[in-house]
């Protein structure tokens, strides 16, 4: 499975990619909602095989916010699944999001073996 972890914070980055890497996933990661662009725009050229399966992304940002990243993402691959992370404080973000096309969203801190299901979830449900 390959997966965009799109998150401002870099800490929060480097423990996802480690932490799914261990698990088999091949990660790619963003900093910030245009890279993240970036990102699915080279993942739409390459083979089915090696294109992203799903993206999770934060909602809070700075610049481009996960909400303005996540409207951009779907005119570019409108079937790839992405999950939203928020706080308990943006949860009404995250339901505007729900209304833009992401799959989900989750609450941070989001335990891995929860988000993996949540991932395959999203991924099954668009095969």
């Amino acid at each position: 499975m390959r997966v965009l972890i799109v998150d401002d914070e870099l800490e929060f980055l480097e423990l996802m990619e480690k932490r799914l890497s261990r698990r088999g996933l091949e990660v790619v990661t963003a900093a910030d909602g245009k890279t993240a662009l970036a990102r699915v725009e080279e993942s739409v050229k390459e083979p089915e095989e090696n294109r992203l399966k799903v993206v999770v992304m934060d909602v809070r940002m700075p610049g481009m916010d996960g909400l303005e990243t996540l409207r951009q993402m779907k005119s570019i691959a409108s079937d790839l699944p992405v999950i939203l992370l928020t706080g308990h404080a943006a949860v009404g973000v995250a339901m505007d999001g729900l209304e833009l096309g992401a799959f989900d969203y989750m609450l941070k801190p989001v335990p891995i073996t929860e988000l993996i299901a949540k991932m395959e979830e999203a991924i099954a449900h668009n095969a």
